[in-house]
């Protein structure tokens, strides 16, 4: 089987599984890599140690090397499994006009993708889902975790809530770390050490679940869905992550319960209730629902108009009191003001969100200070800061737009629907030319980064 997909796979990928053998030092019934090479070598008298510049030939002549070492064939079978799931997916969302696949697709083609998903799923403890005939799946589920900081450093699941898309409960249960527990963090998790007494659900349980609800590739939902799919251990290629699709121009992400508030009306819950992650798995399918009723343009808009009515501060220094600010950066009481302070910073940052954007746009141009643009083109001033305490250095105060002039928040190659409709239709050559280079590229980023993991995490 290894053997025919070895022989069935392009030469990228190839180059890719080779230099991620040499990194962890894999050593097939030839030896590794290098071994390998000098008896070839020897043969041809040729002396090029880069996969890349080498032949198909040889590149899979090695990899045929490990089916007789089952911990290797395996580890090469799931490098395999990771860019199989990712073609099929890009397969499908280049030819599918289907509103929940173009929210796949703004997914896979945030900025912050190839960073985010690249996995080292082909570990001995990860699982690799089957994304099976996913034309005949057009179903969606919605997933959340909840973890806690363990003794040895880990961030185990202890949680897991999966919904359908009529909030019906696929799963709930509660995980046996199996190693002791430092924080249970229960003012975020809601778990306490008692819930966890008795239970026997390990994460290989909890695996085999998912595996079963996520047979032909059912789309996968989640609020910065990467980090649950991490602590899950499972890498599942059709996915859509409302942190993502709701892109700001600054490249942030936006709180589930930022969203909820704005595009929803609601909060994710109740006023004072505890946490529960069922509720969040519950939020993030509301998002996907309403954007798939309303259509994108009008979530976005939606969106939009609630950065358009803030500010971001930033690079406050942190002996500015929230009055001394209100008084810099002129805004009155009405003037809801979110501080964010990080541990021993320097510096904090806030939100300033006003009555409307006349009230906030009012508020930048009185800023006595030269406009400037960010990297991501959005308006800027920066305010110099001079300490009553001549102990303090100076500083300077950065204040931001959330919204370019142009209202945009995402770059052109978004798929919003307006851009879609005024597009001229390419032809299917350039189609086809542009779908394969989107492809192809994405795949071979997200392959650099796991070659990039295993140079700084090598086991051997």
């Amino acid at each position: 089987m290894l053997k025919e997909r070895l022989a069935a796979a392009e030469k990228d990928v190839l180059v890719s599984m080779v230099k991620i053998a040499q990194q962890r030092r894999m050593e097939g019934s030839k030896g590794v890599w290098q071994v390998f090479l000098n008896e070839h070598d020897r043969k041809i008298g040729a002396g090029i140690s880069d996969p890349s510049k080498r032949s198909v030939d040889v590149l899979v002549s090695f990899l045929e090397t490990f089916p007789d070492k089952e911990a290797e064939a395996k580890f090469l079978e799931k490098v395999l499994d990771w860019h199989s799931n990712r073609e099929a997916v890009f397969e499908l969302i280049k030819n599918s006009a289907t509103d929940r696949e173009k929210l796949v697709r703004l997914t896979y083609e945030h900025p912050d993708y190839s960073s985010s998903y690249s996995f080292k799923s082909y570990d001995e403890d990860w699982v690799v889902t089957s994304m099976g005939d996913m034309s005949k799946s057009n179903a969606i589920l919605a997933v959340d975790c909840e973890m806690v900081e363990c003794e040895d450093g880990t961030e185990p699941v202890v949680k897991v809530c999966v919904v359908d898309e009529n909030l019906k409960v696929k799963l709930n249960k509660l995980v046996n770390p199996n190693k002791p527990v430092k924080d249970y963090r229960t003012e975020i998790t809601g778990i306490t050490a008692q819930d966890l007494e008795g239970v026997t659900c390990s994460i290989m349980d909890v695996q085999k679940s998912l595996e079963n609800l996520l047979c032909n590739g059912t789309i996968l939902i989640g609020h910065s869905l990467d980090c649950d799919l991490k602590a899950l251990k499972l890498d599942h290629g059709r996915v859509i992550d409302t942190s993502l699709v709701f892109r700001r121009a600054d490249g942030k992400r936006n709180s589930l319960s930022d969203l909820c508030k704005v595009v929803l009306k609601r909060d994710v819950r109740e006023e004072g209730a505890q946490h529960n992650c069922l509720d969040d798995a519950g939020a993030a399918m509301k998002l996907v629902k309403n954007v798939l009723e309303k259509g994108y343009d009008e979530a976005m808009k939606v969106f939009s108009d609630y950065l358009s009515k803030q500010l971001f501060l930033y690079r406050i220094p942190v002996y500015l009191s929230e009055e001394e600010l209100r008084v810099i950066v002129p805004m009155d009481s009405a003037v809801v003001l979110k501080l964010r302070y990080q541990q021993r910073a320097k510096s904090y940052s806030a939100t300033a969100l006003f009555k409307d954007q006349d009230e906030a746009n009012y508020t930048f141009r009185s800023i006595k200070s030269e406009e400037v643009k960010d990297t991501n083109g959005l308006q800027q001033k920066v305010i110099p800061v001079q300490p009553k305490d001549k102990k303090c250095a100076s500083g300077c105060i950065h204040v931001r737009k959330m919204v370019r002039d142009d209202e945009s928040l995402v770059p052109d190659y978004s798929l919003r629907k307006r851009q879609i409709k005024e597009a001229v239709a390419p032809s299917n050559e350039e189609l086809q030319k542009n779908s394969d280079c989107l492809k192809r590229g994405k795949i071979i980023q997200l392959l650099q980064e796991q070659l990039q993991y295993c140079k700084n995490n090598s086991k051997y």
